[in-house]
């Protein structure tokens, strides 16, 4: 309750009472001279701004009226109708808790109010005025929008927002709309189990609507609303978090953690049972991979260093990114299916497998087998095929097709090649082989060169590439949100988060383009 009340705007004399019939133009207490309701009774109005105290741009509206009525908000945008935030809230009733968002910092916002009943009648519009502190400095000091095209994806854009020294925390996920103004971010410091928040690759969107992440400084699972506030947590008993959580279709956990008490990081993968809240299965690398490979690092701790995990429903497996590996593919019994990238200085498994039986074959444009040696074991490119170096963010895109980032980080065993990519790769599973389809990136240098973090989402919907390098090292530091066709490559959309000037050299892990609020389920 202490961060309740300390954050509360209680318009208390906002007390609307309006006859049912009221037809004069009178001005009422806290009505902007221009409210046409004339039919719906308010016997109450309350506004919260930021009620949880985590979430500054939002704020809840508490309505109780007189006749069952569906109420409709407009935040009014500063850049016209196309910046506006407008949410229909589905039924009528006669009491009201409205969550408002899309709010902007350190501005006086108008939001507009808009009652139905259930004839269909619209029984007016009021105009609220909320008043909303600055950004806190921590946030990007300017988002340059280079692109702003019709043909982009509708919605707004989630930042997994890194944006600190490494020694400050907690982190701070912000979405952003199409003209570069922050709309909405959550801030827990003072928090007494998030103040150090590190969620490491980002919050996500469930299918409930509510947002889940992991806490390595907690060493929890959580799921937040929009407000911020706590909905429900997961523990982790003998296992650490880092990077990433993941919601499978039937709502389970799939958990990249440290497993506690061993002399290696970053090797384990969990499955948490959603209702029970408990761990129903692991997956030990060190078993199932080689770990004294060293090609691509010499690291005996960190050797492996998962990144990320995919589920892929149509086989009931798990894609898993180790960054200094490459990308695997192993079943629930921690089987290898097989193994994507280099094909330099692979032996046997912990558990005894030769894992050489494991690698994909690179064929060419041609679909023909490549068989030069260096080709595949990465100290050369084909010209129609490079090998995925020091990957993040694999996303399933067919039982056949996978996206991911490609990185770049010392690609060809040289890093020469200062330059990431989103990659489209097709696997054949049965004949052990991989074509490239489809890359963005090589053309664009180091200016979207990203050797750590970053991400990718292919989007079926409008046949868009999402390509995000998140830790930009050229001419300063930054991250990039290029939006492009993937059949013609096009930008449509374009922009530049520079992070206040001081900061960590990580700007983000992930975004994504999404609804700023939930869809209704």
């Amino acid at each position: 309750m202490k961060q309740l009340t300390h954050r509360i705007l209680l318009l208390t004399s906002i007390v609307f009472l309006f006859q049912a019939c009221k037809s004069d133009d009178t001005e009422e207490p806290g009505l902007q001279t221009g409210s046409t309701f004339t039919q719906a009774q308010i016997l109450s109005q309350t506004i919260i701004q930021n009620p949880s105290g985590f979430s500054p741009l939002a704020s809840s509206l508490i309505m109780s009226t007189a006749i069952p009525t569906r109420a409709t908000i407009r935040v009014v945008g500063k850049n016209g109708p196309n910046s506006d935030v407008v949410k229909e809230f589905p039924g009528f009733r006669t009491g009201h808790n409205l969550t408002i968002l899309g709010l902007y910092g350190g501005y006086n916002n108008t939001v507009e109010l808009t009652l139905h009943d259930e004839s269909g009648n619209d029984l007016g519009t009021s105009a609220i005025n909320l008043e909303t502190a600055p950004l806190i400095a921590d946030l990007p000091a300017n988002i340059v929008i280079n692109t702003n095209k019709a043909a982009k994806k509708e919605g707004m854009t989630l930042v997994s927002y890194f944006g600190h020294n490494g020694n400050q925390s907690p982190q701070r996920p912000f979405i952003f709309d199409e003209f570069g103004d922050i709309r909405w971010y959550l801030t827990f410091e003072t928090s007494n189990a998030l103040n150090n928040l590190f969620y490491d690759n980002g919050i996500e969107r469930l299918a409930n609507g509510n947002w889940y992440f992991g806490d390595r400084s907690s060493g929890r699972i959580y799921e937040v609303n929009m407000l911020g506030e706590t909905i429900n947590t997961w523990d982790l008993p003998g296992y650490s978090f880092h990077h990433q959580v993941l919601e499978k279709p039937n709502g389970n956990f799939i958990v990249t953690v440290n497993k506690n008490g061993l002399s290696t990081v970053e090797d384990h993968i969990i499955e948490i049972d959603r209702q029970t809240k408990q761990i129903v299965n692991e997956w030990d690398f060190r078993q199932s991979l080689e770990q004294t490979r060293f090609a691509m690092t010499q690291d005996q701790v960190d050797w492996f260093h998962i990144n990320a995990v995919e589920y892929d429903g149509s086989d009931n497996t798990i894609i898993v990114s180790g960054r200094t590996q490459g990308l695997v593919k192993v079943n629930d019994q921690n089987e290898v299916v097989w193994i994507m990238g280099p094909h330099k200085d692979w032996g046997t498994s912990g558990n005894g497998v030769d894992l050489n039986t494991k690698l994909l074959t690179p064929l060419n444009s041609a679909g023909q087998a490549i068989t030069n040696q260096s080709i595949l074991d990465g100290s050369e490119n084909d010209p129609s095929f490079e090998w995925n170096w020091y990957q993040h963010a694999p996303q399933v895109l067919s039982s056949n097709d996978i996206m991911l980032f490609d990185n770049g980080d010392n690609r060809n065993f040289s890093g020469t090649g200062s330059y990431s990519r989103a990659v489209h790769y097709q696997v054949d599973q049965t004949n052990m082989t991989i074509q490239q389809i489809w890359q963005y990136g090589k053309e664009r240098g180091q200016s979207t060169y990203s050797r750590i973090v970053s991400d990718i989402d292919y989007d079926f919907m409008t046949n868009h590439v999402f390509f995000s390098p998140g830790a930009v090292i050229n001419n300063g530091n930054y991250g990039k949100v290029v939006e492009l066709n993937y059949s013609t490559k096009e930008v449509v959309f374009e922009a530049t988060i520079f992070p206040p000037i001081a900061v960590f050299n990580i700007t983000f892990h992930r975004t994504e383009r999404l609804s700023l609020y939930p869809p209704e389920n």
